[in-house]
């Protein structure tokens, strides 16, 4: 029995062109790589995503594609889109999930575990 499955990692960076400290807005960019690690091909329909600032404060965003893109991926293949997020305090997270179909129009999640929204910098 074929078995779906997407793998998904994240990368992130501060973002200072989009950080306005004055208006308590903090930006970050994320990278995030979609790998097809299942047997069968398979596409990305939609997202969603909880952004959550250090105060609790969430943002769910919901959305058809990824950055304009639905892929459609073959067993090994990957792809790598990047976006960016703005929040109201210097750290938060990021978590998510993707819906995706097989081409047998068969329904899967593919979970992005949770990730930190900080600038690396000032971690140390």
């Amino acid at each position: 029995m074929a078995t779906p499955r997407f793998s998904c990692g994240a990368a992130v960076q501060a973002l200072p062109e989009q950080t306005h400290l004055e208006q308590g807005l903090y930006a970050y960019s994320y990278t995030i790589t979609i790998e097809n690690t299942g047997d069968v091909l398979a596409q990305l329909i939609g997202r969603h995503w909880e952004i959550t600032d250090a105060r609790g404060q969430v943002q769910v965003v919901d959305g058809l594609a990824v950055v304009g893109h639905q892929p459609v991926l073959a067993p090994g293949q990957s792809f790598q889109y990047s976006s960016w997020a703005q929040i109201g305090t210097p750290q938060g997270t990021m978590r998510g999930r993707f819906l995706c179909v097989t081409e047998g129009c068969e329904v899967f999640h593919a979970e992005v575990d949770e990730f930190l929204l900080a600038d690396s910098a000032s971690l140390h």
